[in-house]
């Protein structure tokens, strides 16, 4: 087990930022990815906060990630659009995607945009609440090219992404009902997050080398690796193999196969189609209500334990509130990583050093 510590959300943005404008963002791009990864952690999302900044950095050395891109439109079809986010930071890319299919869908009253050749795209529900917060319903199906994880079911060895999928509903009167999942049982940050700690993760949820079912998250980060189960058994496997689809060939984009791997390497490139509706050009005029009676009726269910019923997107509006309160909760292999790849940036030591003491 390594020590836990807590950084003020506030400071850790300065810390990020400050990384990525040594590294050569500009200012903008900067600031996109802090708020991007600061916020994965703010709703509790470890796997996909800060923890990720050692691996774009590795990916960035590689040549892999590209800094300072912005998305290009290679198809406008009006309600459609074809974009290409060119290698960049995916904290970028979806972003713009967002503001173009928002604008769409304002327009034409719904709008579908595919982004492919994007560097990771992070939590996928952070591009769901961008949508929500203009009013919008939105769909993400998401694939991750080239980097297999999971192993299909029945099979025993790593044959596809992660594969995101996402839905949300705008709420009137608050937080909007969100729903964000890899397709996998775990996403694989969150098998980072256990092997920096020291701990296990749950069984059914990894397999080893030689296809058999382990609790040891290692087999996801030294050789010979093994792989994730996606969730649900056949069920999970399918909605991976829908999202490899139509986030990897339906965006413009590759799926996952011999031609396209990236295995040795930190790059990640994820494809995304979205589906943004606007809710006001249904005739629906009692949807807002009818949402709110449901969320009653479902949370008048007699507990079966001592663990309140929640709404989808609730876990992680409590997670802010606490964390915000509280301080982000940091392990110490993950802060050495970040600190490592802070000073790998450029950050000059006095600099760095006081960074540094914020988890002291």
């Amino acid at each position: 087990m390594t020590e836990l510590h807590r950084v003020s959300p506030s400071r850790l943005h300065q810390f990020v930022q400050a990384i990525w404008l040594y590294a050569g963002s500009s200012a903008e791009e900067a600031r996109l990815v802090a708020d991007h990864l600061v916020a994965a952690n703010l709703a509790g999302h470890d796997s996909h906060g800060v923890g990720m900044i050692p691996s774009y950095m590795a990916s960035l050395t590689q040549g892999f990630l590209q800094l300072n891109q912005h998305v290009s439109i290679e198809k406008d079809a009006g309600a459609v659009l074809t974009l290409n986010g060119q290698k960049g930071f995916g904290q970028v890319a979806a972003y713009e995607a967002m503001q173009h299919g928002i604008e769409r869908a304002n327009r034409f009253g719904l709008a579908a945009v595919g982004l492919h050749h994007s560097h990771h795209i992070g939590r996928i529900g952070h591009w769901a609440e961008q949508c929500a917060a203009a009013g919008f319903v939105s769909f993400h199906f998401v694939n991750v090219m080239g980097d297999p994880m999971v192993a299909p079911f029945n099979g025993s060895d790593r044959r596809f992404g992660t594969n995101p999928f996402c839905a949300v509903f705008p709420r009137r009167d608050g937080e909007p009902l969100l729903l964000d999942f890899a397709t996998s049982g775990i996403a694989y940050g969150k098998t980072r997050v256990a092997y920096n700690k020291g701990q296990p993760v749950a069984p059914g949820y990894l397999l080893d080398a030689q296809g058999q079912p382990t609790t040891d998250p290692g087999v996801m980060h030294q050789s010979p690796y093994g792989a994730l189960t996606a969730f649900g058994l056949h069920k999970g496997y399918a909605l991976a193999t829908m999202c490899e689809i139509l986030g990897g060939a339906l965006s413009g984009g590759r799926t996952t196969h011999d031609a396209t791997l990236l295995t040795g390497t930190d790059a990640i490139f994820n494809g995304m189609t979205t589906i943004i509706l606007n809710p006001d050009a249904f005739d629906a005029p009692a949807m807002q209500q009818e949402a709110e009676e449901f969320l009653a009726w479902v949370r008048r269910s007699p507990q079966s334990g001592e663990a309140e019923i929640l709404v989808p997107g609730e876990w992680e509006t409590r997670n802010r509130a606490a964390r915000e309160r509280e301080g982000i909760p940091l392990d110490s292999n993950s802060w050495q990583q970040i600190c490592a790849a802070a000073r790998q940036a450029g950050m000059p030591e006095e600099e760095l050093a006081a960074f540094r003491a914020l988890a002291q």
